[in-house]
C-alpha cells in the first residue's frame, strides 16, 4: 500500500522513482546535482518516505529540465501510491525552523493542482542548484500530483537554510497529509471523491 513506480524518458531526462509512502525515510537519490540530492534526501528522511531516485539529465544544457522534470515524476508516484485516498487525512501543515529561517507549508490533496509559493531568495545558485528552479519543482510537483500546495518563507537570510526548510517542512506536511486518519472510513470529501 502507498507505493509506487514511475519511469519517464524524454530527449531531456531519463528519470526512475520508486516511493513508499509509509516507509521509514529510506533513500537512494541521485540526481546529478548535489544540492539537490540533499534537498530531496531531506524529504525522504524528515517525511519518512522510501525513496530509491535516479535522474540523467541534459545537465549540459542546465539543470531546468532535470529538475522540473524530477518535480513532474515525484508528483505523478505520490499520486499513484494514494489511489483513491481513501481514509488518508487529506490535509498536512507543518512551521518549520531551519536556523535562521522559519518555513510554513500547507497541503492539500484535493486532486486540484494549486501552487502558492511566498520566498523571495537573494542569490543565483546554491551550490550547482539555480535557485529559480526551487519553485519550478514544486509546480512541477503540485501539478501532476493534484496538490494544492502553499509555502511561504516567514522569514530567513542564508539561502541554504531556507530552501532546506522548505523541503523539510514540505516533508512534514506531506507525511500527515497521507497519513491514515482512523474515523475516516472513505474519502474525506463531501463529494465522495478527491
Amino acid at each position: 500500500m502507498k507505493e509506487a513506480k514511475i519511469s519517464r524518458k524524454t530527449n531531456e531526462t531519463e528519470i526512475t522513482c520508486k516511493l513508499k509512502l509509509d516507509g521509514e525515510g529510506k533513500y537512494n537519490i541521485s540526481t546529478g546535482i548535489g544540492f539537490f540530492d540533499h534537498m530531496l534526501e531531506s524529504f525522504a528522511r524528515h517525511g519518512f518516505f522510501n525513496l530509491d531516485l535516479s535522474v540523467k539529465g541534459d545537465l549540459i544544457v542546465d539543470a531546468h529540465h532535470s529538475v522540473e522534470d524530477t518535480g513532474i515524476v515525484l508528483g505523478t508516484a505520490i499520486k499513484e501510491a494514494l489511489e483513491d485516498k481513501k481514509g488518508i487525512k487529506r490535509y498536512g501543515k507543518s512551521l518549520l525552523p531551519m536556523d535562521d529561517s522559519l518555513c510554513l507549508c500547507a497541503i492539500d490533496l484535493c486532486g486540484r493542482p494549486y501552487l502558492c509559493y511566498d520566498c523571495d531568495l537573494t542569490v543565483e545558485k546554491v551550490g550547482y542548484l539555480d535557485t529559480e528552479l526551487v519553485k519550478e519543482f514544486f509546480y512541477a510537483l503540485s501539478y501532476s500530483a493534484g496538490m494544492n500546495l502553499h509555502i511561504k518563507m516567514l522569514y530567513g537570510n542564508n539561502n541554504h537554510h531556507m530552501i532546506e526548510a522548505m523541503f523539510k517542512s514540505f516533508a512534514k506536511a506531506l507525511d500527515e497529509a497521507v497519513s491514515i486518519e482512523p474515523r475516516a472510513k472513505e474519502v474525506l470529501s463531501t463529494k465522495g471523491t478527491l
